[in-house]
């Protein structure tokens, strides 16, 4: 069985969730703790959400420092699957493994709704089980969700193809004036890959939306039957098995 390492921070609220997911999907979740020194053989990592070391100074900056960010650089840097989620998302870009920053919410509320993503590049290796194109639901919950970057770092994103997921309209119960970008995110980006395909950052939460009476809401299907999310999972259980 495939063993997907899942770091744990001071403060990390989701990482029991991603290890379900994993499981859900058919791997082996492997937890790992911020203080490892090694990856216990993983064969890919899960960054999940919360509010490591709680945001202090910045989302995720001083978790970068971490002894096992040191193992998962490395390793990410070798071709090991990544995943950020959330403020795993927010890590990863102070490890510069993904470039870009999250700021602030441009409403500076806390945001949580069930949130539509265009997938708009399936060759990475967490995203191979969707469509091109195709709308998703899953959850999405920060106060820190803003991606931003200069114009050269999106104009190099958006011609390589490395927007990975994009928010788009169909959302309920966001803040006035954002109902299709939640946070302000340029470009609407809500997720983004390096150039290899391996490291994905997201801020919506694909692991609360991999269980029929777990998921976000469906129009047409139902209350709480969204599954969508689980497709993250096994693409890179796929990925991991060519």
């Amino acid at each position: 069985m495939i063993r997907i390492g899942v770091v744990t921070f001071p403060g990390t609220l989701d990482d029991r969730d991603a290890q379900r997911a994993i499981r859900v999907a058919g791997g082996e979740p492997v937890r790992l703790w911020h203080a490892d020194d090694d990856l216990q053989d993983v064969e890919a990592v899960v960054l999940p959400g919360g509010f490591s070391y709680g945001d202090y100074l910045r989302a995720g900056a001083i978790s970068r420092f971490a002894p096992v960010m040191d193992r998962v650089v490395d390793a990410a840097r070798g071709g090991m699957p990544v995943l950020g989620i959330c403020n795993g998302f927010q890590i990863l870009c102070e490890t510069h493994l993904l470039p870009g920053a999250m700021i602030k919410n441009a409403h500076r509320s806390f945001i949580c709704r069930d949130q539509p993503l265009r997938v708009e590049n399936t060759r990475t290796a967490w995203t191979t089980a969707y469509e091109q194109d195709q709308v998703i639901r899953v959850p999405l919950k920060n106060q820190d969700g803003q991606y931003v970057a200069d114009e050269r770092t999106l104009a190099e994103l958006e011609e390589t193809g490395r927007v990975v997921f994009r928010y788009v309209a169909g959302a309920t119960h966001g803040p006035a004036g954002y109902e299709t970008n939640p946070n302000g995110s340029r470009h609407d980006i809500a997720g983004i890959t390096n150039e290899y395909g391996n490291v994905v950052g997201l801020m919506p939460h694909p692991e609360h939306a991999i269980e029929a009476g777990f998921g976000p809401d469906e129009p047409g299907r139902g209350t709480r039957t969204g599954t969508d999310g689980l497709g993250v999972f096994t693409s890179v259980l796929g990925a991991l098995v060519r």
